[in-house]
């Protein structure tokens, strides 16, 4: 199939997710066109069936802001009219799935039928999604799209609640290419980052308020008082610069290591020994996903969709929301005890094997055949009428 994909080219989950699976979906012989402002960070090379179309809104004195929604439109249409498109799947609700319907429309006009799916990522339907002033196209695109996703259950449920949907929402969950992540022997590295007893805990977020940093630092700082231990960090965004002053004034500079944001999460992962994700909500937790896969415990919060993810006692601990001292007593129970970690490690890597991109990526393909499928008996019929 031709496929095009629009969504956020950013290190957050939607374009993540968005990209690996345009990318799986080449492997497995598609030919996938990413449409959006710019290449994704993760299409960092040249790959067989892959193409990037940039979205360029005009400058114009009149707008104070560009309209960015009507130039992805536009660059859908072209597109689809030029690369002969079967389908379009638009990651992240707002502005993507509006986009799609319009461009739908348009291409209709020319004669053209092309399916939309849309798969919702969270932040699109818990936080932005239902504002007022986005409510109703939300609600309005969905309905009109010829399949929606969800990547948890806890999403799923959360959408039904919110909007008024006269559709199913199919949930088909974050995936990994498992060949990337995995637990490495990276001991000559590790060795320049901790000391031979020193355990490494590790968090990656783009450390927004939600990701409670904050809760990160604390339980770091309470595992560190009965074992020695450094902190890694990766990630940026509005909470790093704060955290780093409270870093400094507290003079664990040379154990609080900030990374910044990385392409390529799957050399780093490897290093640690322990993944804290203390959330105030996670629509999935590919994080953790990444960090379970890559053999480390995560310790995280019995929030949104972490409990379909993280095996609570088995490959990670979930704890109430704000619970530190909780947090930090699973922290160093795991940690303390070598036979109990190789046991958590262990269990969540092969929990993360559950997700492997060979179990998940055929189910996007079975919708997007079932979406062709059920435009094409329509068309079949209208005709006859």
């Amino acid at each position: 199939m031709q496929i095009g994909i629009a969504c956020y080219p950013t290190y957050g989950g939607s374009g993540v997710v968005a990209t690996e699976l345009g990318k799986a979906l080449a492997e497995r012989g598609h030919v996938i066109h990413f449409i959006t402002y710019e290449r994704p960070v993760r299409l960092d090379y040249f790959t067989e069936n892959i193409f990037y179309h940039q979205v360029s809104p005009p400058t114009y004195p009149l707008f104070d802001f560009v309209p960015y929604e009507s130039a992805l439109t536009s660059r859908l249409v072209d597109v689809a009219l030029h690369h002969e498109l079967d389908l379009l799947h638009v990651h992240y609700a707002i502005p993507h799935a509006s986009a799609a319907y319009l461009a739908q429309q348009i291409l209709r006009e020319k004669g053209r039928e092309v399916p939309c799916i849309t798969t919702l990522h969270g932040t699109d339907i818990t936080l932005v999604g239902r504002e007022e002033a986005y409510a109703p196209i939300v609600e309005f695109s969905l309905n009109h799209s010829n399949g929606v996703t969800a990547v948890s259950e806890y999403l799923k449920q959360v959408t039904q609640e919110y909007f008024n949907l006269k559709q199913p929402v199919h949930v088909i969950p974050n995936f990994l290419d498992m060949s990337r992540f995995r637990r490495l022997d990276s001991k000559h590295v590790r060795n320049r980052l901790a000391g031979r007893d020193e355990k490494i805990l590790v968090h990656a977020s783009n450390f927004r308020k939600v990701k409670r940093v904050n809760d990160v630092l604390d339980v770091y700082l309470k595992v560190r008082e009965v074992l020695p231990s450094r902190l890694m960090l990766i990630g940026d965004g509005p909470e790093r610069s704060p955290l780093e002053k409270r870093v400094r004034e507290l003079g664990l500079t040379h154990d609080v290591l900030f990374l910044g944001n990385q392409d390529r999460i799957e050399d780093i992962l490897p290093l640690g020994d322990l993944f804290l994700l203390p959330s105030e909500s996670e629509t999935f937790g590919l994080a953790a996903l990444e960090a379970m896969a890559s053999g480390l415990p995560v310790v995280s919060t019995l929030s949104g969709g972490l409990p379909e993810v993280i095996e609570d006692g088995k490959s990670g601990r979930l704890l109430p929301v704000g619970d530190v001292e909780g947090m930090s007593r699973a922290a160093i129970e795991i940690l303390s005890d070598p036979d109990l970690f190789r046991a958590y490690a262990n269990a969540a890597a092969e929990r993360a094997q559950e997700f492997c991109q060979e179990n998940i990526v055929p189910l996007y393909e079975s919708l997007y055949q079932e979406a062709v499928s059920q435009l094409n008996s329509a068309q079949r019929s209208a005709a006859h009428a």
